[in-house]
């Protein structure tokens, strides 16, 4: 069984929404973990946990975020952390796989499936095993309890019920240290 970590430097998690639904925003978390524990070389027996505190949400405008942190939608200081952490993987084709999990953001679990498409496995300049992997997937964040909504004059929603996922990930192999004597 090998454990692999997420590399936060060389990683995103991005996400968008429909605004007015004309336009994309576009956001991301900046505090995060994952852990990958797999058997195979390909991945495809893999386990995942990945967890992101509410908090850190940026969409590059300071009054959405502490919007987003409030109690209309993520309640960051009642719910710090959104979580996933997987249930089975399926193939979905030559270096690509179906990420089946629970996804819990305000207390509320539900099932989520992932599309992963695994980039490729590389030894870096400084002897670090990398594997690099695209995720994509979308929920409804009224599912979750994110229930804000406002209508335009128009009769038009401000923000969609679909969200988007999209993670550039990279996860680094730890290599276990030798038990001092």
């Amino acid at each position: 069984m090998s454990t692999w970590n997420i590399d936060q430097a060389h990683s995103e998690v991005r996400f968008t929404v429909k605004h007015l639904m004309i336009t994309t925003v576009t956001g991301e978390f900046t505090d995060y973990t994952a852990t990958m524990e797999s058997t195979a070389m390909d991945f495809s027996d893999a386990k995942l946990t990945f967890s992101a505190k509410t908090a850190s949400v940026n969409t590059r405008n300071e009054t959405r975020d502490t919007h987003l942190r409030s109690e209309d939608f993520f309640h960051a200081d009642v719910y710090p952390t959104m979580d996933f952490v997987s249930t089975s993987v399926t193939p979905a084709g030559e270096g690509r796989f179906d990420v089946h999990g629970t996804m819990t953001i305000r207390g509320v679990s539900k099932p989520l499936t992932l599309n992963v498409v695994h980039e490729g496995t590389v030894v870096d300049p400084w002897g670090s095993t990398k594997a690099g992997f695209t995720i994509a997937g979308s929920l409804n964040r009224k599912e979750f309890g994110l229930m804000w909504s406002a209508v335009t004059e128009a009769g038009g929603v401000v923000v969609s019920d679909e969200v988007k996922l999209t993670l550039s990930v990279q996860m680094q192999l730890v290599v276990p240290q030798p038990a001092e004597a």
